[in-house]
């Protein structure tokens, strides 16, 4: 019983309605930010629910450009402890100031860019897991992102799991966003689908990731052509693969350049010309992975003994991961590769 009046005591009060704050502030979505207003509060209740429902009572989160404030009337009704919110378009400071005052000051704003926002210490120390391995901590980040920036935020952020940096010096700390529909089929696409890519394999290498729910266009204002997908991701414990960040992003890059050739083909771009002929294949061969299956049809296993073969060679030849097929010109400075000699070390060795 006591619970259930402190969570209603930590709900906000009666206000004007978001589609009332935006008319009285002349509010209207940028298309050169790609804003879309998502002003049904059921909906929004609804992604606060995939984002943990009743767990994130008395819950820390963080929430990623609220623009006026939809979602966040949703996340401060769930009963959380404190709110902190990063929004890049100081227009929509006035909508956020009024709930902050209306949340008894549990709100916080920063106005920055996401994509270079630094996390690491938003919250309170005692926050921070003794162990990464142990459960996630009682913090969440929840966003509607724009399309424009959801791609480049996600791998910008899976490398700071990766390395254990931004939000992620506290743990496990598990995020619910919004992407564009494909993007988010895209994300927990499995092997043999053919929405598989580079951003398939590096969210399930650094996260379990799951697909909540779809959103209809018609649902934000303005509408967008396309429908958005809802998903929840939490940092694995362990990573699928023991290569760097840099080597697992470079490899998957690569090999989907060309996702509908035999991944030998894009395999082959990783070695320059003078190595690429025999190396790649006898690599391949040497870790079991069958040269003529396409990128999309490998499993994580086999992407991820690629990026360690790779990274293996990469250590006996100086200057290999610093290479780039797609250079138009030679690096003067390019190392001069004696491939015979190479290939029988590194095949042999």
């Amino acid at each position: 019983m006591q619970t259930v009046q402190k969570v209603a005591a930590m709900r906000l009060p009666p206000l004007p309605t978001v589609r009332d704050l935006i008319n009285l502030f002349g509010l209207r979505a940028k298309k050169q930010l790609s804003q879309n207003f998502l002003l049904d509060p059921r909906i929004t209740d609804k992604i606060v629910r995939a984002a943990g429902g009743k767990k994130l009572r008395g819950a820390h989160v963080c929430e990623v450009g609220p623009g006026p404030g939809p979602i966040t009337r949703s996340i401060f009704n769930a009963g959380i402890e404190r709110l902190v919110v990063i929004e890049k378009d100081k227009r929509f400071l006035p909508t956020l100031e009024i709930l902050a005052s209306a949340s008894g000051n549990r709100l916080d704003i920063h106005l920055g860019d996401v994509l270079s926002f630094n996390m690491s210490k938003m919250f309170p120390e005692e926050l921070r897991a003794q162990d990464w391995a142990h459960k996630p901590p009682p913090i969440n980040i929840i966003g509607n992102l724009p399309f424009s920036v959801s791609t480049p935020l996600i791998i910008r952020w899976l490398m700071d799991i990766s390395e254990r940096q931004n939000v992620w010096t506290y743990g496990r700390v598990p995020l619910t966003l919004t992407f564009q529909k494909e993007v988010a089929e895209r994300i927990v696409a499995l092997e043999r689908d053919k929405q598989r890519c580079r951003l398939s394999l590096m969210s399930q290498a650094y996260c379990d990731v799951e697909l909540k729910f779809l959103i209809k266009g018609s649902s934000f204002v303005p509408k967008p052509d396309v429908d958005v997908g809802v998903v929840h991701m939490v940092p694995k414990s362990v990573p699928s693969v023991a290569v760097p960040f840099k080597v697992f992003e470079k490899v998957t890059r690569t090999v989907f350049c060309m996702r509908q050739k035999y991944c030998i083909i894009p395999f082959k771009r990783l070695f320059p010309e003078s190595l690429r002929h025999t190396l790649a294949g006898e690599l391949l061969k040497k870790i079991h992975v069958d040269p003529t299956r396409r990128p999309f049809q490998l499993t994580m296993e086999e992407f991820s003994d690629m990026a360690s073969i790779y990274w293996e060679t990469c250590q006996k030849i100086e200057g290999l991961f610093e290479y780039n097929f797609r250079a138009s010109v030679p690096d003067r400075n390019e190392p001069e590769w004696n491939s015979r000699v190479l290939e029988n070390e590194i095949l042999t060795g």
